[in-house]
């Protein structure tokens, strides 16, 4: 009877997923789109559903709520229906929706959507081989060789994620970072795009002239034809007329200025707005985050390169960690272990709902970047695809934040993974994303200046 309760209330919570992921998918994925394979939109919910659900039980199993033989079987039902998707059935529709694009296949897509599949799981299948992530008793079948190749992926994502996120979010809240952007310079700005508009209307006026004498003159319609006309065509001129094809080319060069002005001028309204933000208290308190999230991403730099020269992976949660050294240094008297596991609680949840939050904001952006009315279907199957290893790479490595009490029965489910290898793997990836974007922000800003005196 217990296992009937618990039951419905996974599924009960697996419904309300599946209406909060249908609802973004038609509030902020496809608002602008008008939505026609409904399989799209449910593989979307249902990976969302089942993704959420993991952190669920990451939360259940630390309240210690539902008994823990219902908990350890939703977890492998869960995690079989999770990779099933990734795995099978995500990869197969990104195929066959791409081979629908192709109007030579139209007759053979299911062929061409089974051979990309094919195609998929075999770089899929080769790419465990290079890394150690599993033990050598595990057969060919075992849950655990999808698991493993799923956690390399997705480690990999939240890596590039975090270290892009530990540096980009200081460098757009902290105030030091914008440029200095007066009145004076955006409206200098202003005018020299409108002196670049009036340039092409202009020309293209002249273009417009001289076609309409061109056509007045019976040269457009009329045109000389045979040897000797192509001969007189070329060597007589009509007096008077323009060299268009010059022209046209100074047309394209001033629109592909126009373009350039205008963005910059967008660019110098934002930074004007983003510096009278933070004058704001709401701004100041950004700013302060941003000093904040610096420091952060010092430390967490300092923290990976340590790991990775000493090949170093803490077997203690963070939160115990923390807590032993506090109450050692300052000789009082704690409940280490009952204050950790709420602590931990709370530090889960923080990491579950910022996960979801962060990852749903930067899909919405890759999807309005790159889609369009024929390949938003092929957009969205890919998102899903990338939520679900993200979110079952989080719990891998969500797995070294929780007590050693609480990681027994994820060690369970998941199987007897490297789990050293993906922290591991994670601070090398980190590091590397973290200074490329260190780099690149670098250069951006110091090109920004250079290029506003240059247009």
């Amino acid at each position: 009877m217990s296992f009937l309760i618990d039951s419905s209330i996974m599924v009960t919570s697996q419904v309300l997923f599946f209406g909060f992921g249908w609802l973004f998918f038609m509030r902020q994925l496809f608002k602008d789109y008008e939505v026609r394979q409904y399989v799209v939109q449910v593989i979307f919910s249902v990976t969302f559903a089942f993704s959420c659900t993991m952190f669920e039980l990451i939360i259940f199993e630390i309240l210690g709520v539902l008994n823990s033989s219902s908990r350890y079987f939703h977890w492998k039902l869960n995690l079989c229906v999770i990779l099933l998707i990734l795995v099978f059935m995500v990869p197969f529709y990104i195929g066959y929706f791409v081979v629908s694009n192709i109007r030579l296949l139209h007759r053979q897509k299911l062929l061409f959507a089974c051979l990309l599949w094919l195609t998929f799981m075999y770089f899929f299948w080769k790419l465990g081989d290079p890394f150690p992530i599993l033990s050598p008793k595990h057969g060919i079948l075992s849950i655990e060789q999808l698991i493993s190749r799923v956690g390399v992926i997705g480690v990999t994502l939240m890596a590039l994620l975090s270290g892009f996120g530990a540096v980009n979010c200081p460098y757009t809240y902290m105030s030091y970072f914008l440029r200095n952007v007066t009145d004076a310079d955006i409206l200098a700005l202003e005018r020299r795009l409108l002196q670049t508009m009036d340039m092409i209307v202009s020309k293209k006026k002249r273009i417009a002239v001289a076609h309409r004498t061109m056509f007045q003159r019976g040269e457009v319609h009329n045109k000389p034809t045979g040897f000797w006309g192509m001969i007189k065509s070329v060597t007589t001129s009509v007096a008077g007329s323009e060299n268009l094809s010059l022209i046209q080319q100074e047309v394209d060069a001033l629109e592909e200025l126009s373009r350039q002005l205008f963005l910059e001028t967008a660019d110098l309204h934002a930074t004007k707005e983003r510096i009278e933000y933070s004058k704001t208290f709401q701004g100041k308190y950004f700013n302060f985050l941003g000093y904040f999230f610096s420091i952060y991403c010092v430390w967490k730099i300092f923290m990976a390169t340590i790991n990775i020269v000493f090949d170093r992976v803490g077997k203690t949660d963070p939160v115990t960690r923390g807590i032993e050294i506090t109450v050692n240094y300052l000789g009082i008297q704690f409940d280490v272990k009952f204050w950790s596991q709420h602590i931990s609680f709370i530090l889960v949840g923080i990491i579950i709902v910022t996960s979801i939050r962060g990852l749903l904001i930067t899909l919405t952006k890759f999807f309005y970047a790159i889609s369009s009315s024929k390949s938003s279907n092929v957009i969205v199957l890919l998102l899903a695809q990338i939520m679900g290893m993200y979110f079952v790479s989080s719990v891998l490595l969500i797995r070294m934040s929780m007590p050693l009490e609480y990681r027994t029965i994820i060690t369970e489910v998941l199987g007897e993974l490297q789990f050293n290898f993906y922290h591991r793997w994670f601070d090398v990836i980190f590091l590397v994303s973290a200074l490329s974007s260190i780099l690149f922000l670098y250069l951006a800003h110091k090109q920004a200046p250079e290029k506003h005196m240059a247009l």
